[in-house]
């Protein structure tokens, strides 16, 4: 795991997902007792460069305009389910930001740093990991910018 080679703090909350759930994310803050707006989704996203990542939080939406802009791109649709799994290696619903296939450029929402630390998908549905905000961005070289909107 990228956050063990690195040596980097983290912890791993594993909850009973259930099959039948929708919003992922949702139903993890509700297993997990934590606020919405500290656990983040990984959406991928298909931009004039090819796919990329975006770290949002549940609470929201993404904002495919902001998403774009932070990569210095006009445009940002999400990506078909089936190209970002092949692509990602994880199944929708269990998609972490880190481990991919391959190396995505990513873009995590700038809320993030309002917290010491913040969740975000293990890999698989039912498990998350809790780390600091500068390990998720180090980790994935990520940017930070405000692409997350209010749902």
């Amino acid at each position: 795991m990228a956050l063990t080679k690195a040596k980097a703090e983290f912890t791993l909350h594993p909850y009973d997902h259930d099959p039948g759930a929708q919003a992922y994310g949702e139903e993890a803050a509700d297993a997990l007792g934590v606020p919405y707006e500290r656990i983040f989704k990984t959406l991928v996203v298909e931009v004039e460069a090819g796919l990329a990542v975006a770290v949002v939080p549940v609470s929201g939406k993404l904002d495919l305009k902001a998403m774009a802009a932070a990569l210095g791109g006009k445009r940002a649709a999400m990506a078909e389910a089936a190209k970002v799994e092949r692509v990602t290696g994880y199944v929708v619903g269990g998609i972490s930001p880190l481990g991919q296939r391959k190396q995505l450029p990513t873009v995590v929402d700038s809320s993030a740093l309002d917290f010491e630390t913040v969740y975000f998908s293990a890999g698989r549905r039912g498990l998350q990991i809790e780390t600091a905000p500068a390990n998720l961005i180090g980790l994935t070289r990520a940017v930070t910018a405000r692409i997350g909107k209010a749902d």
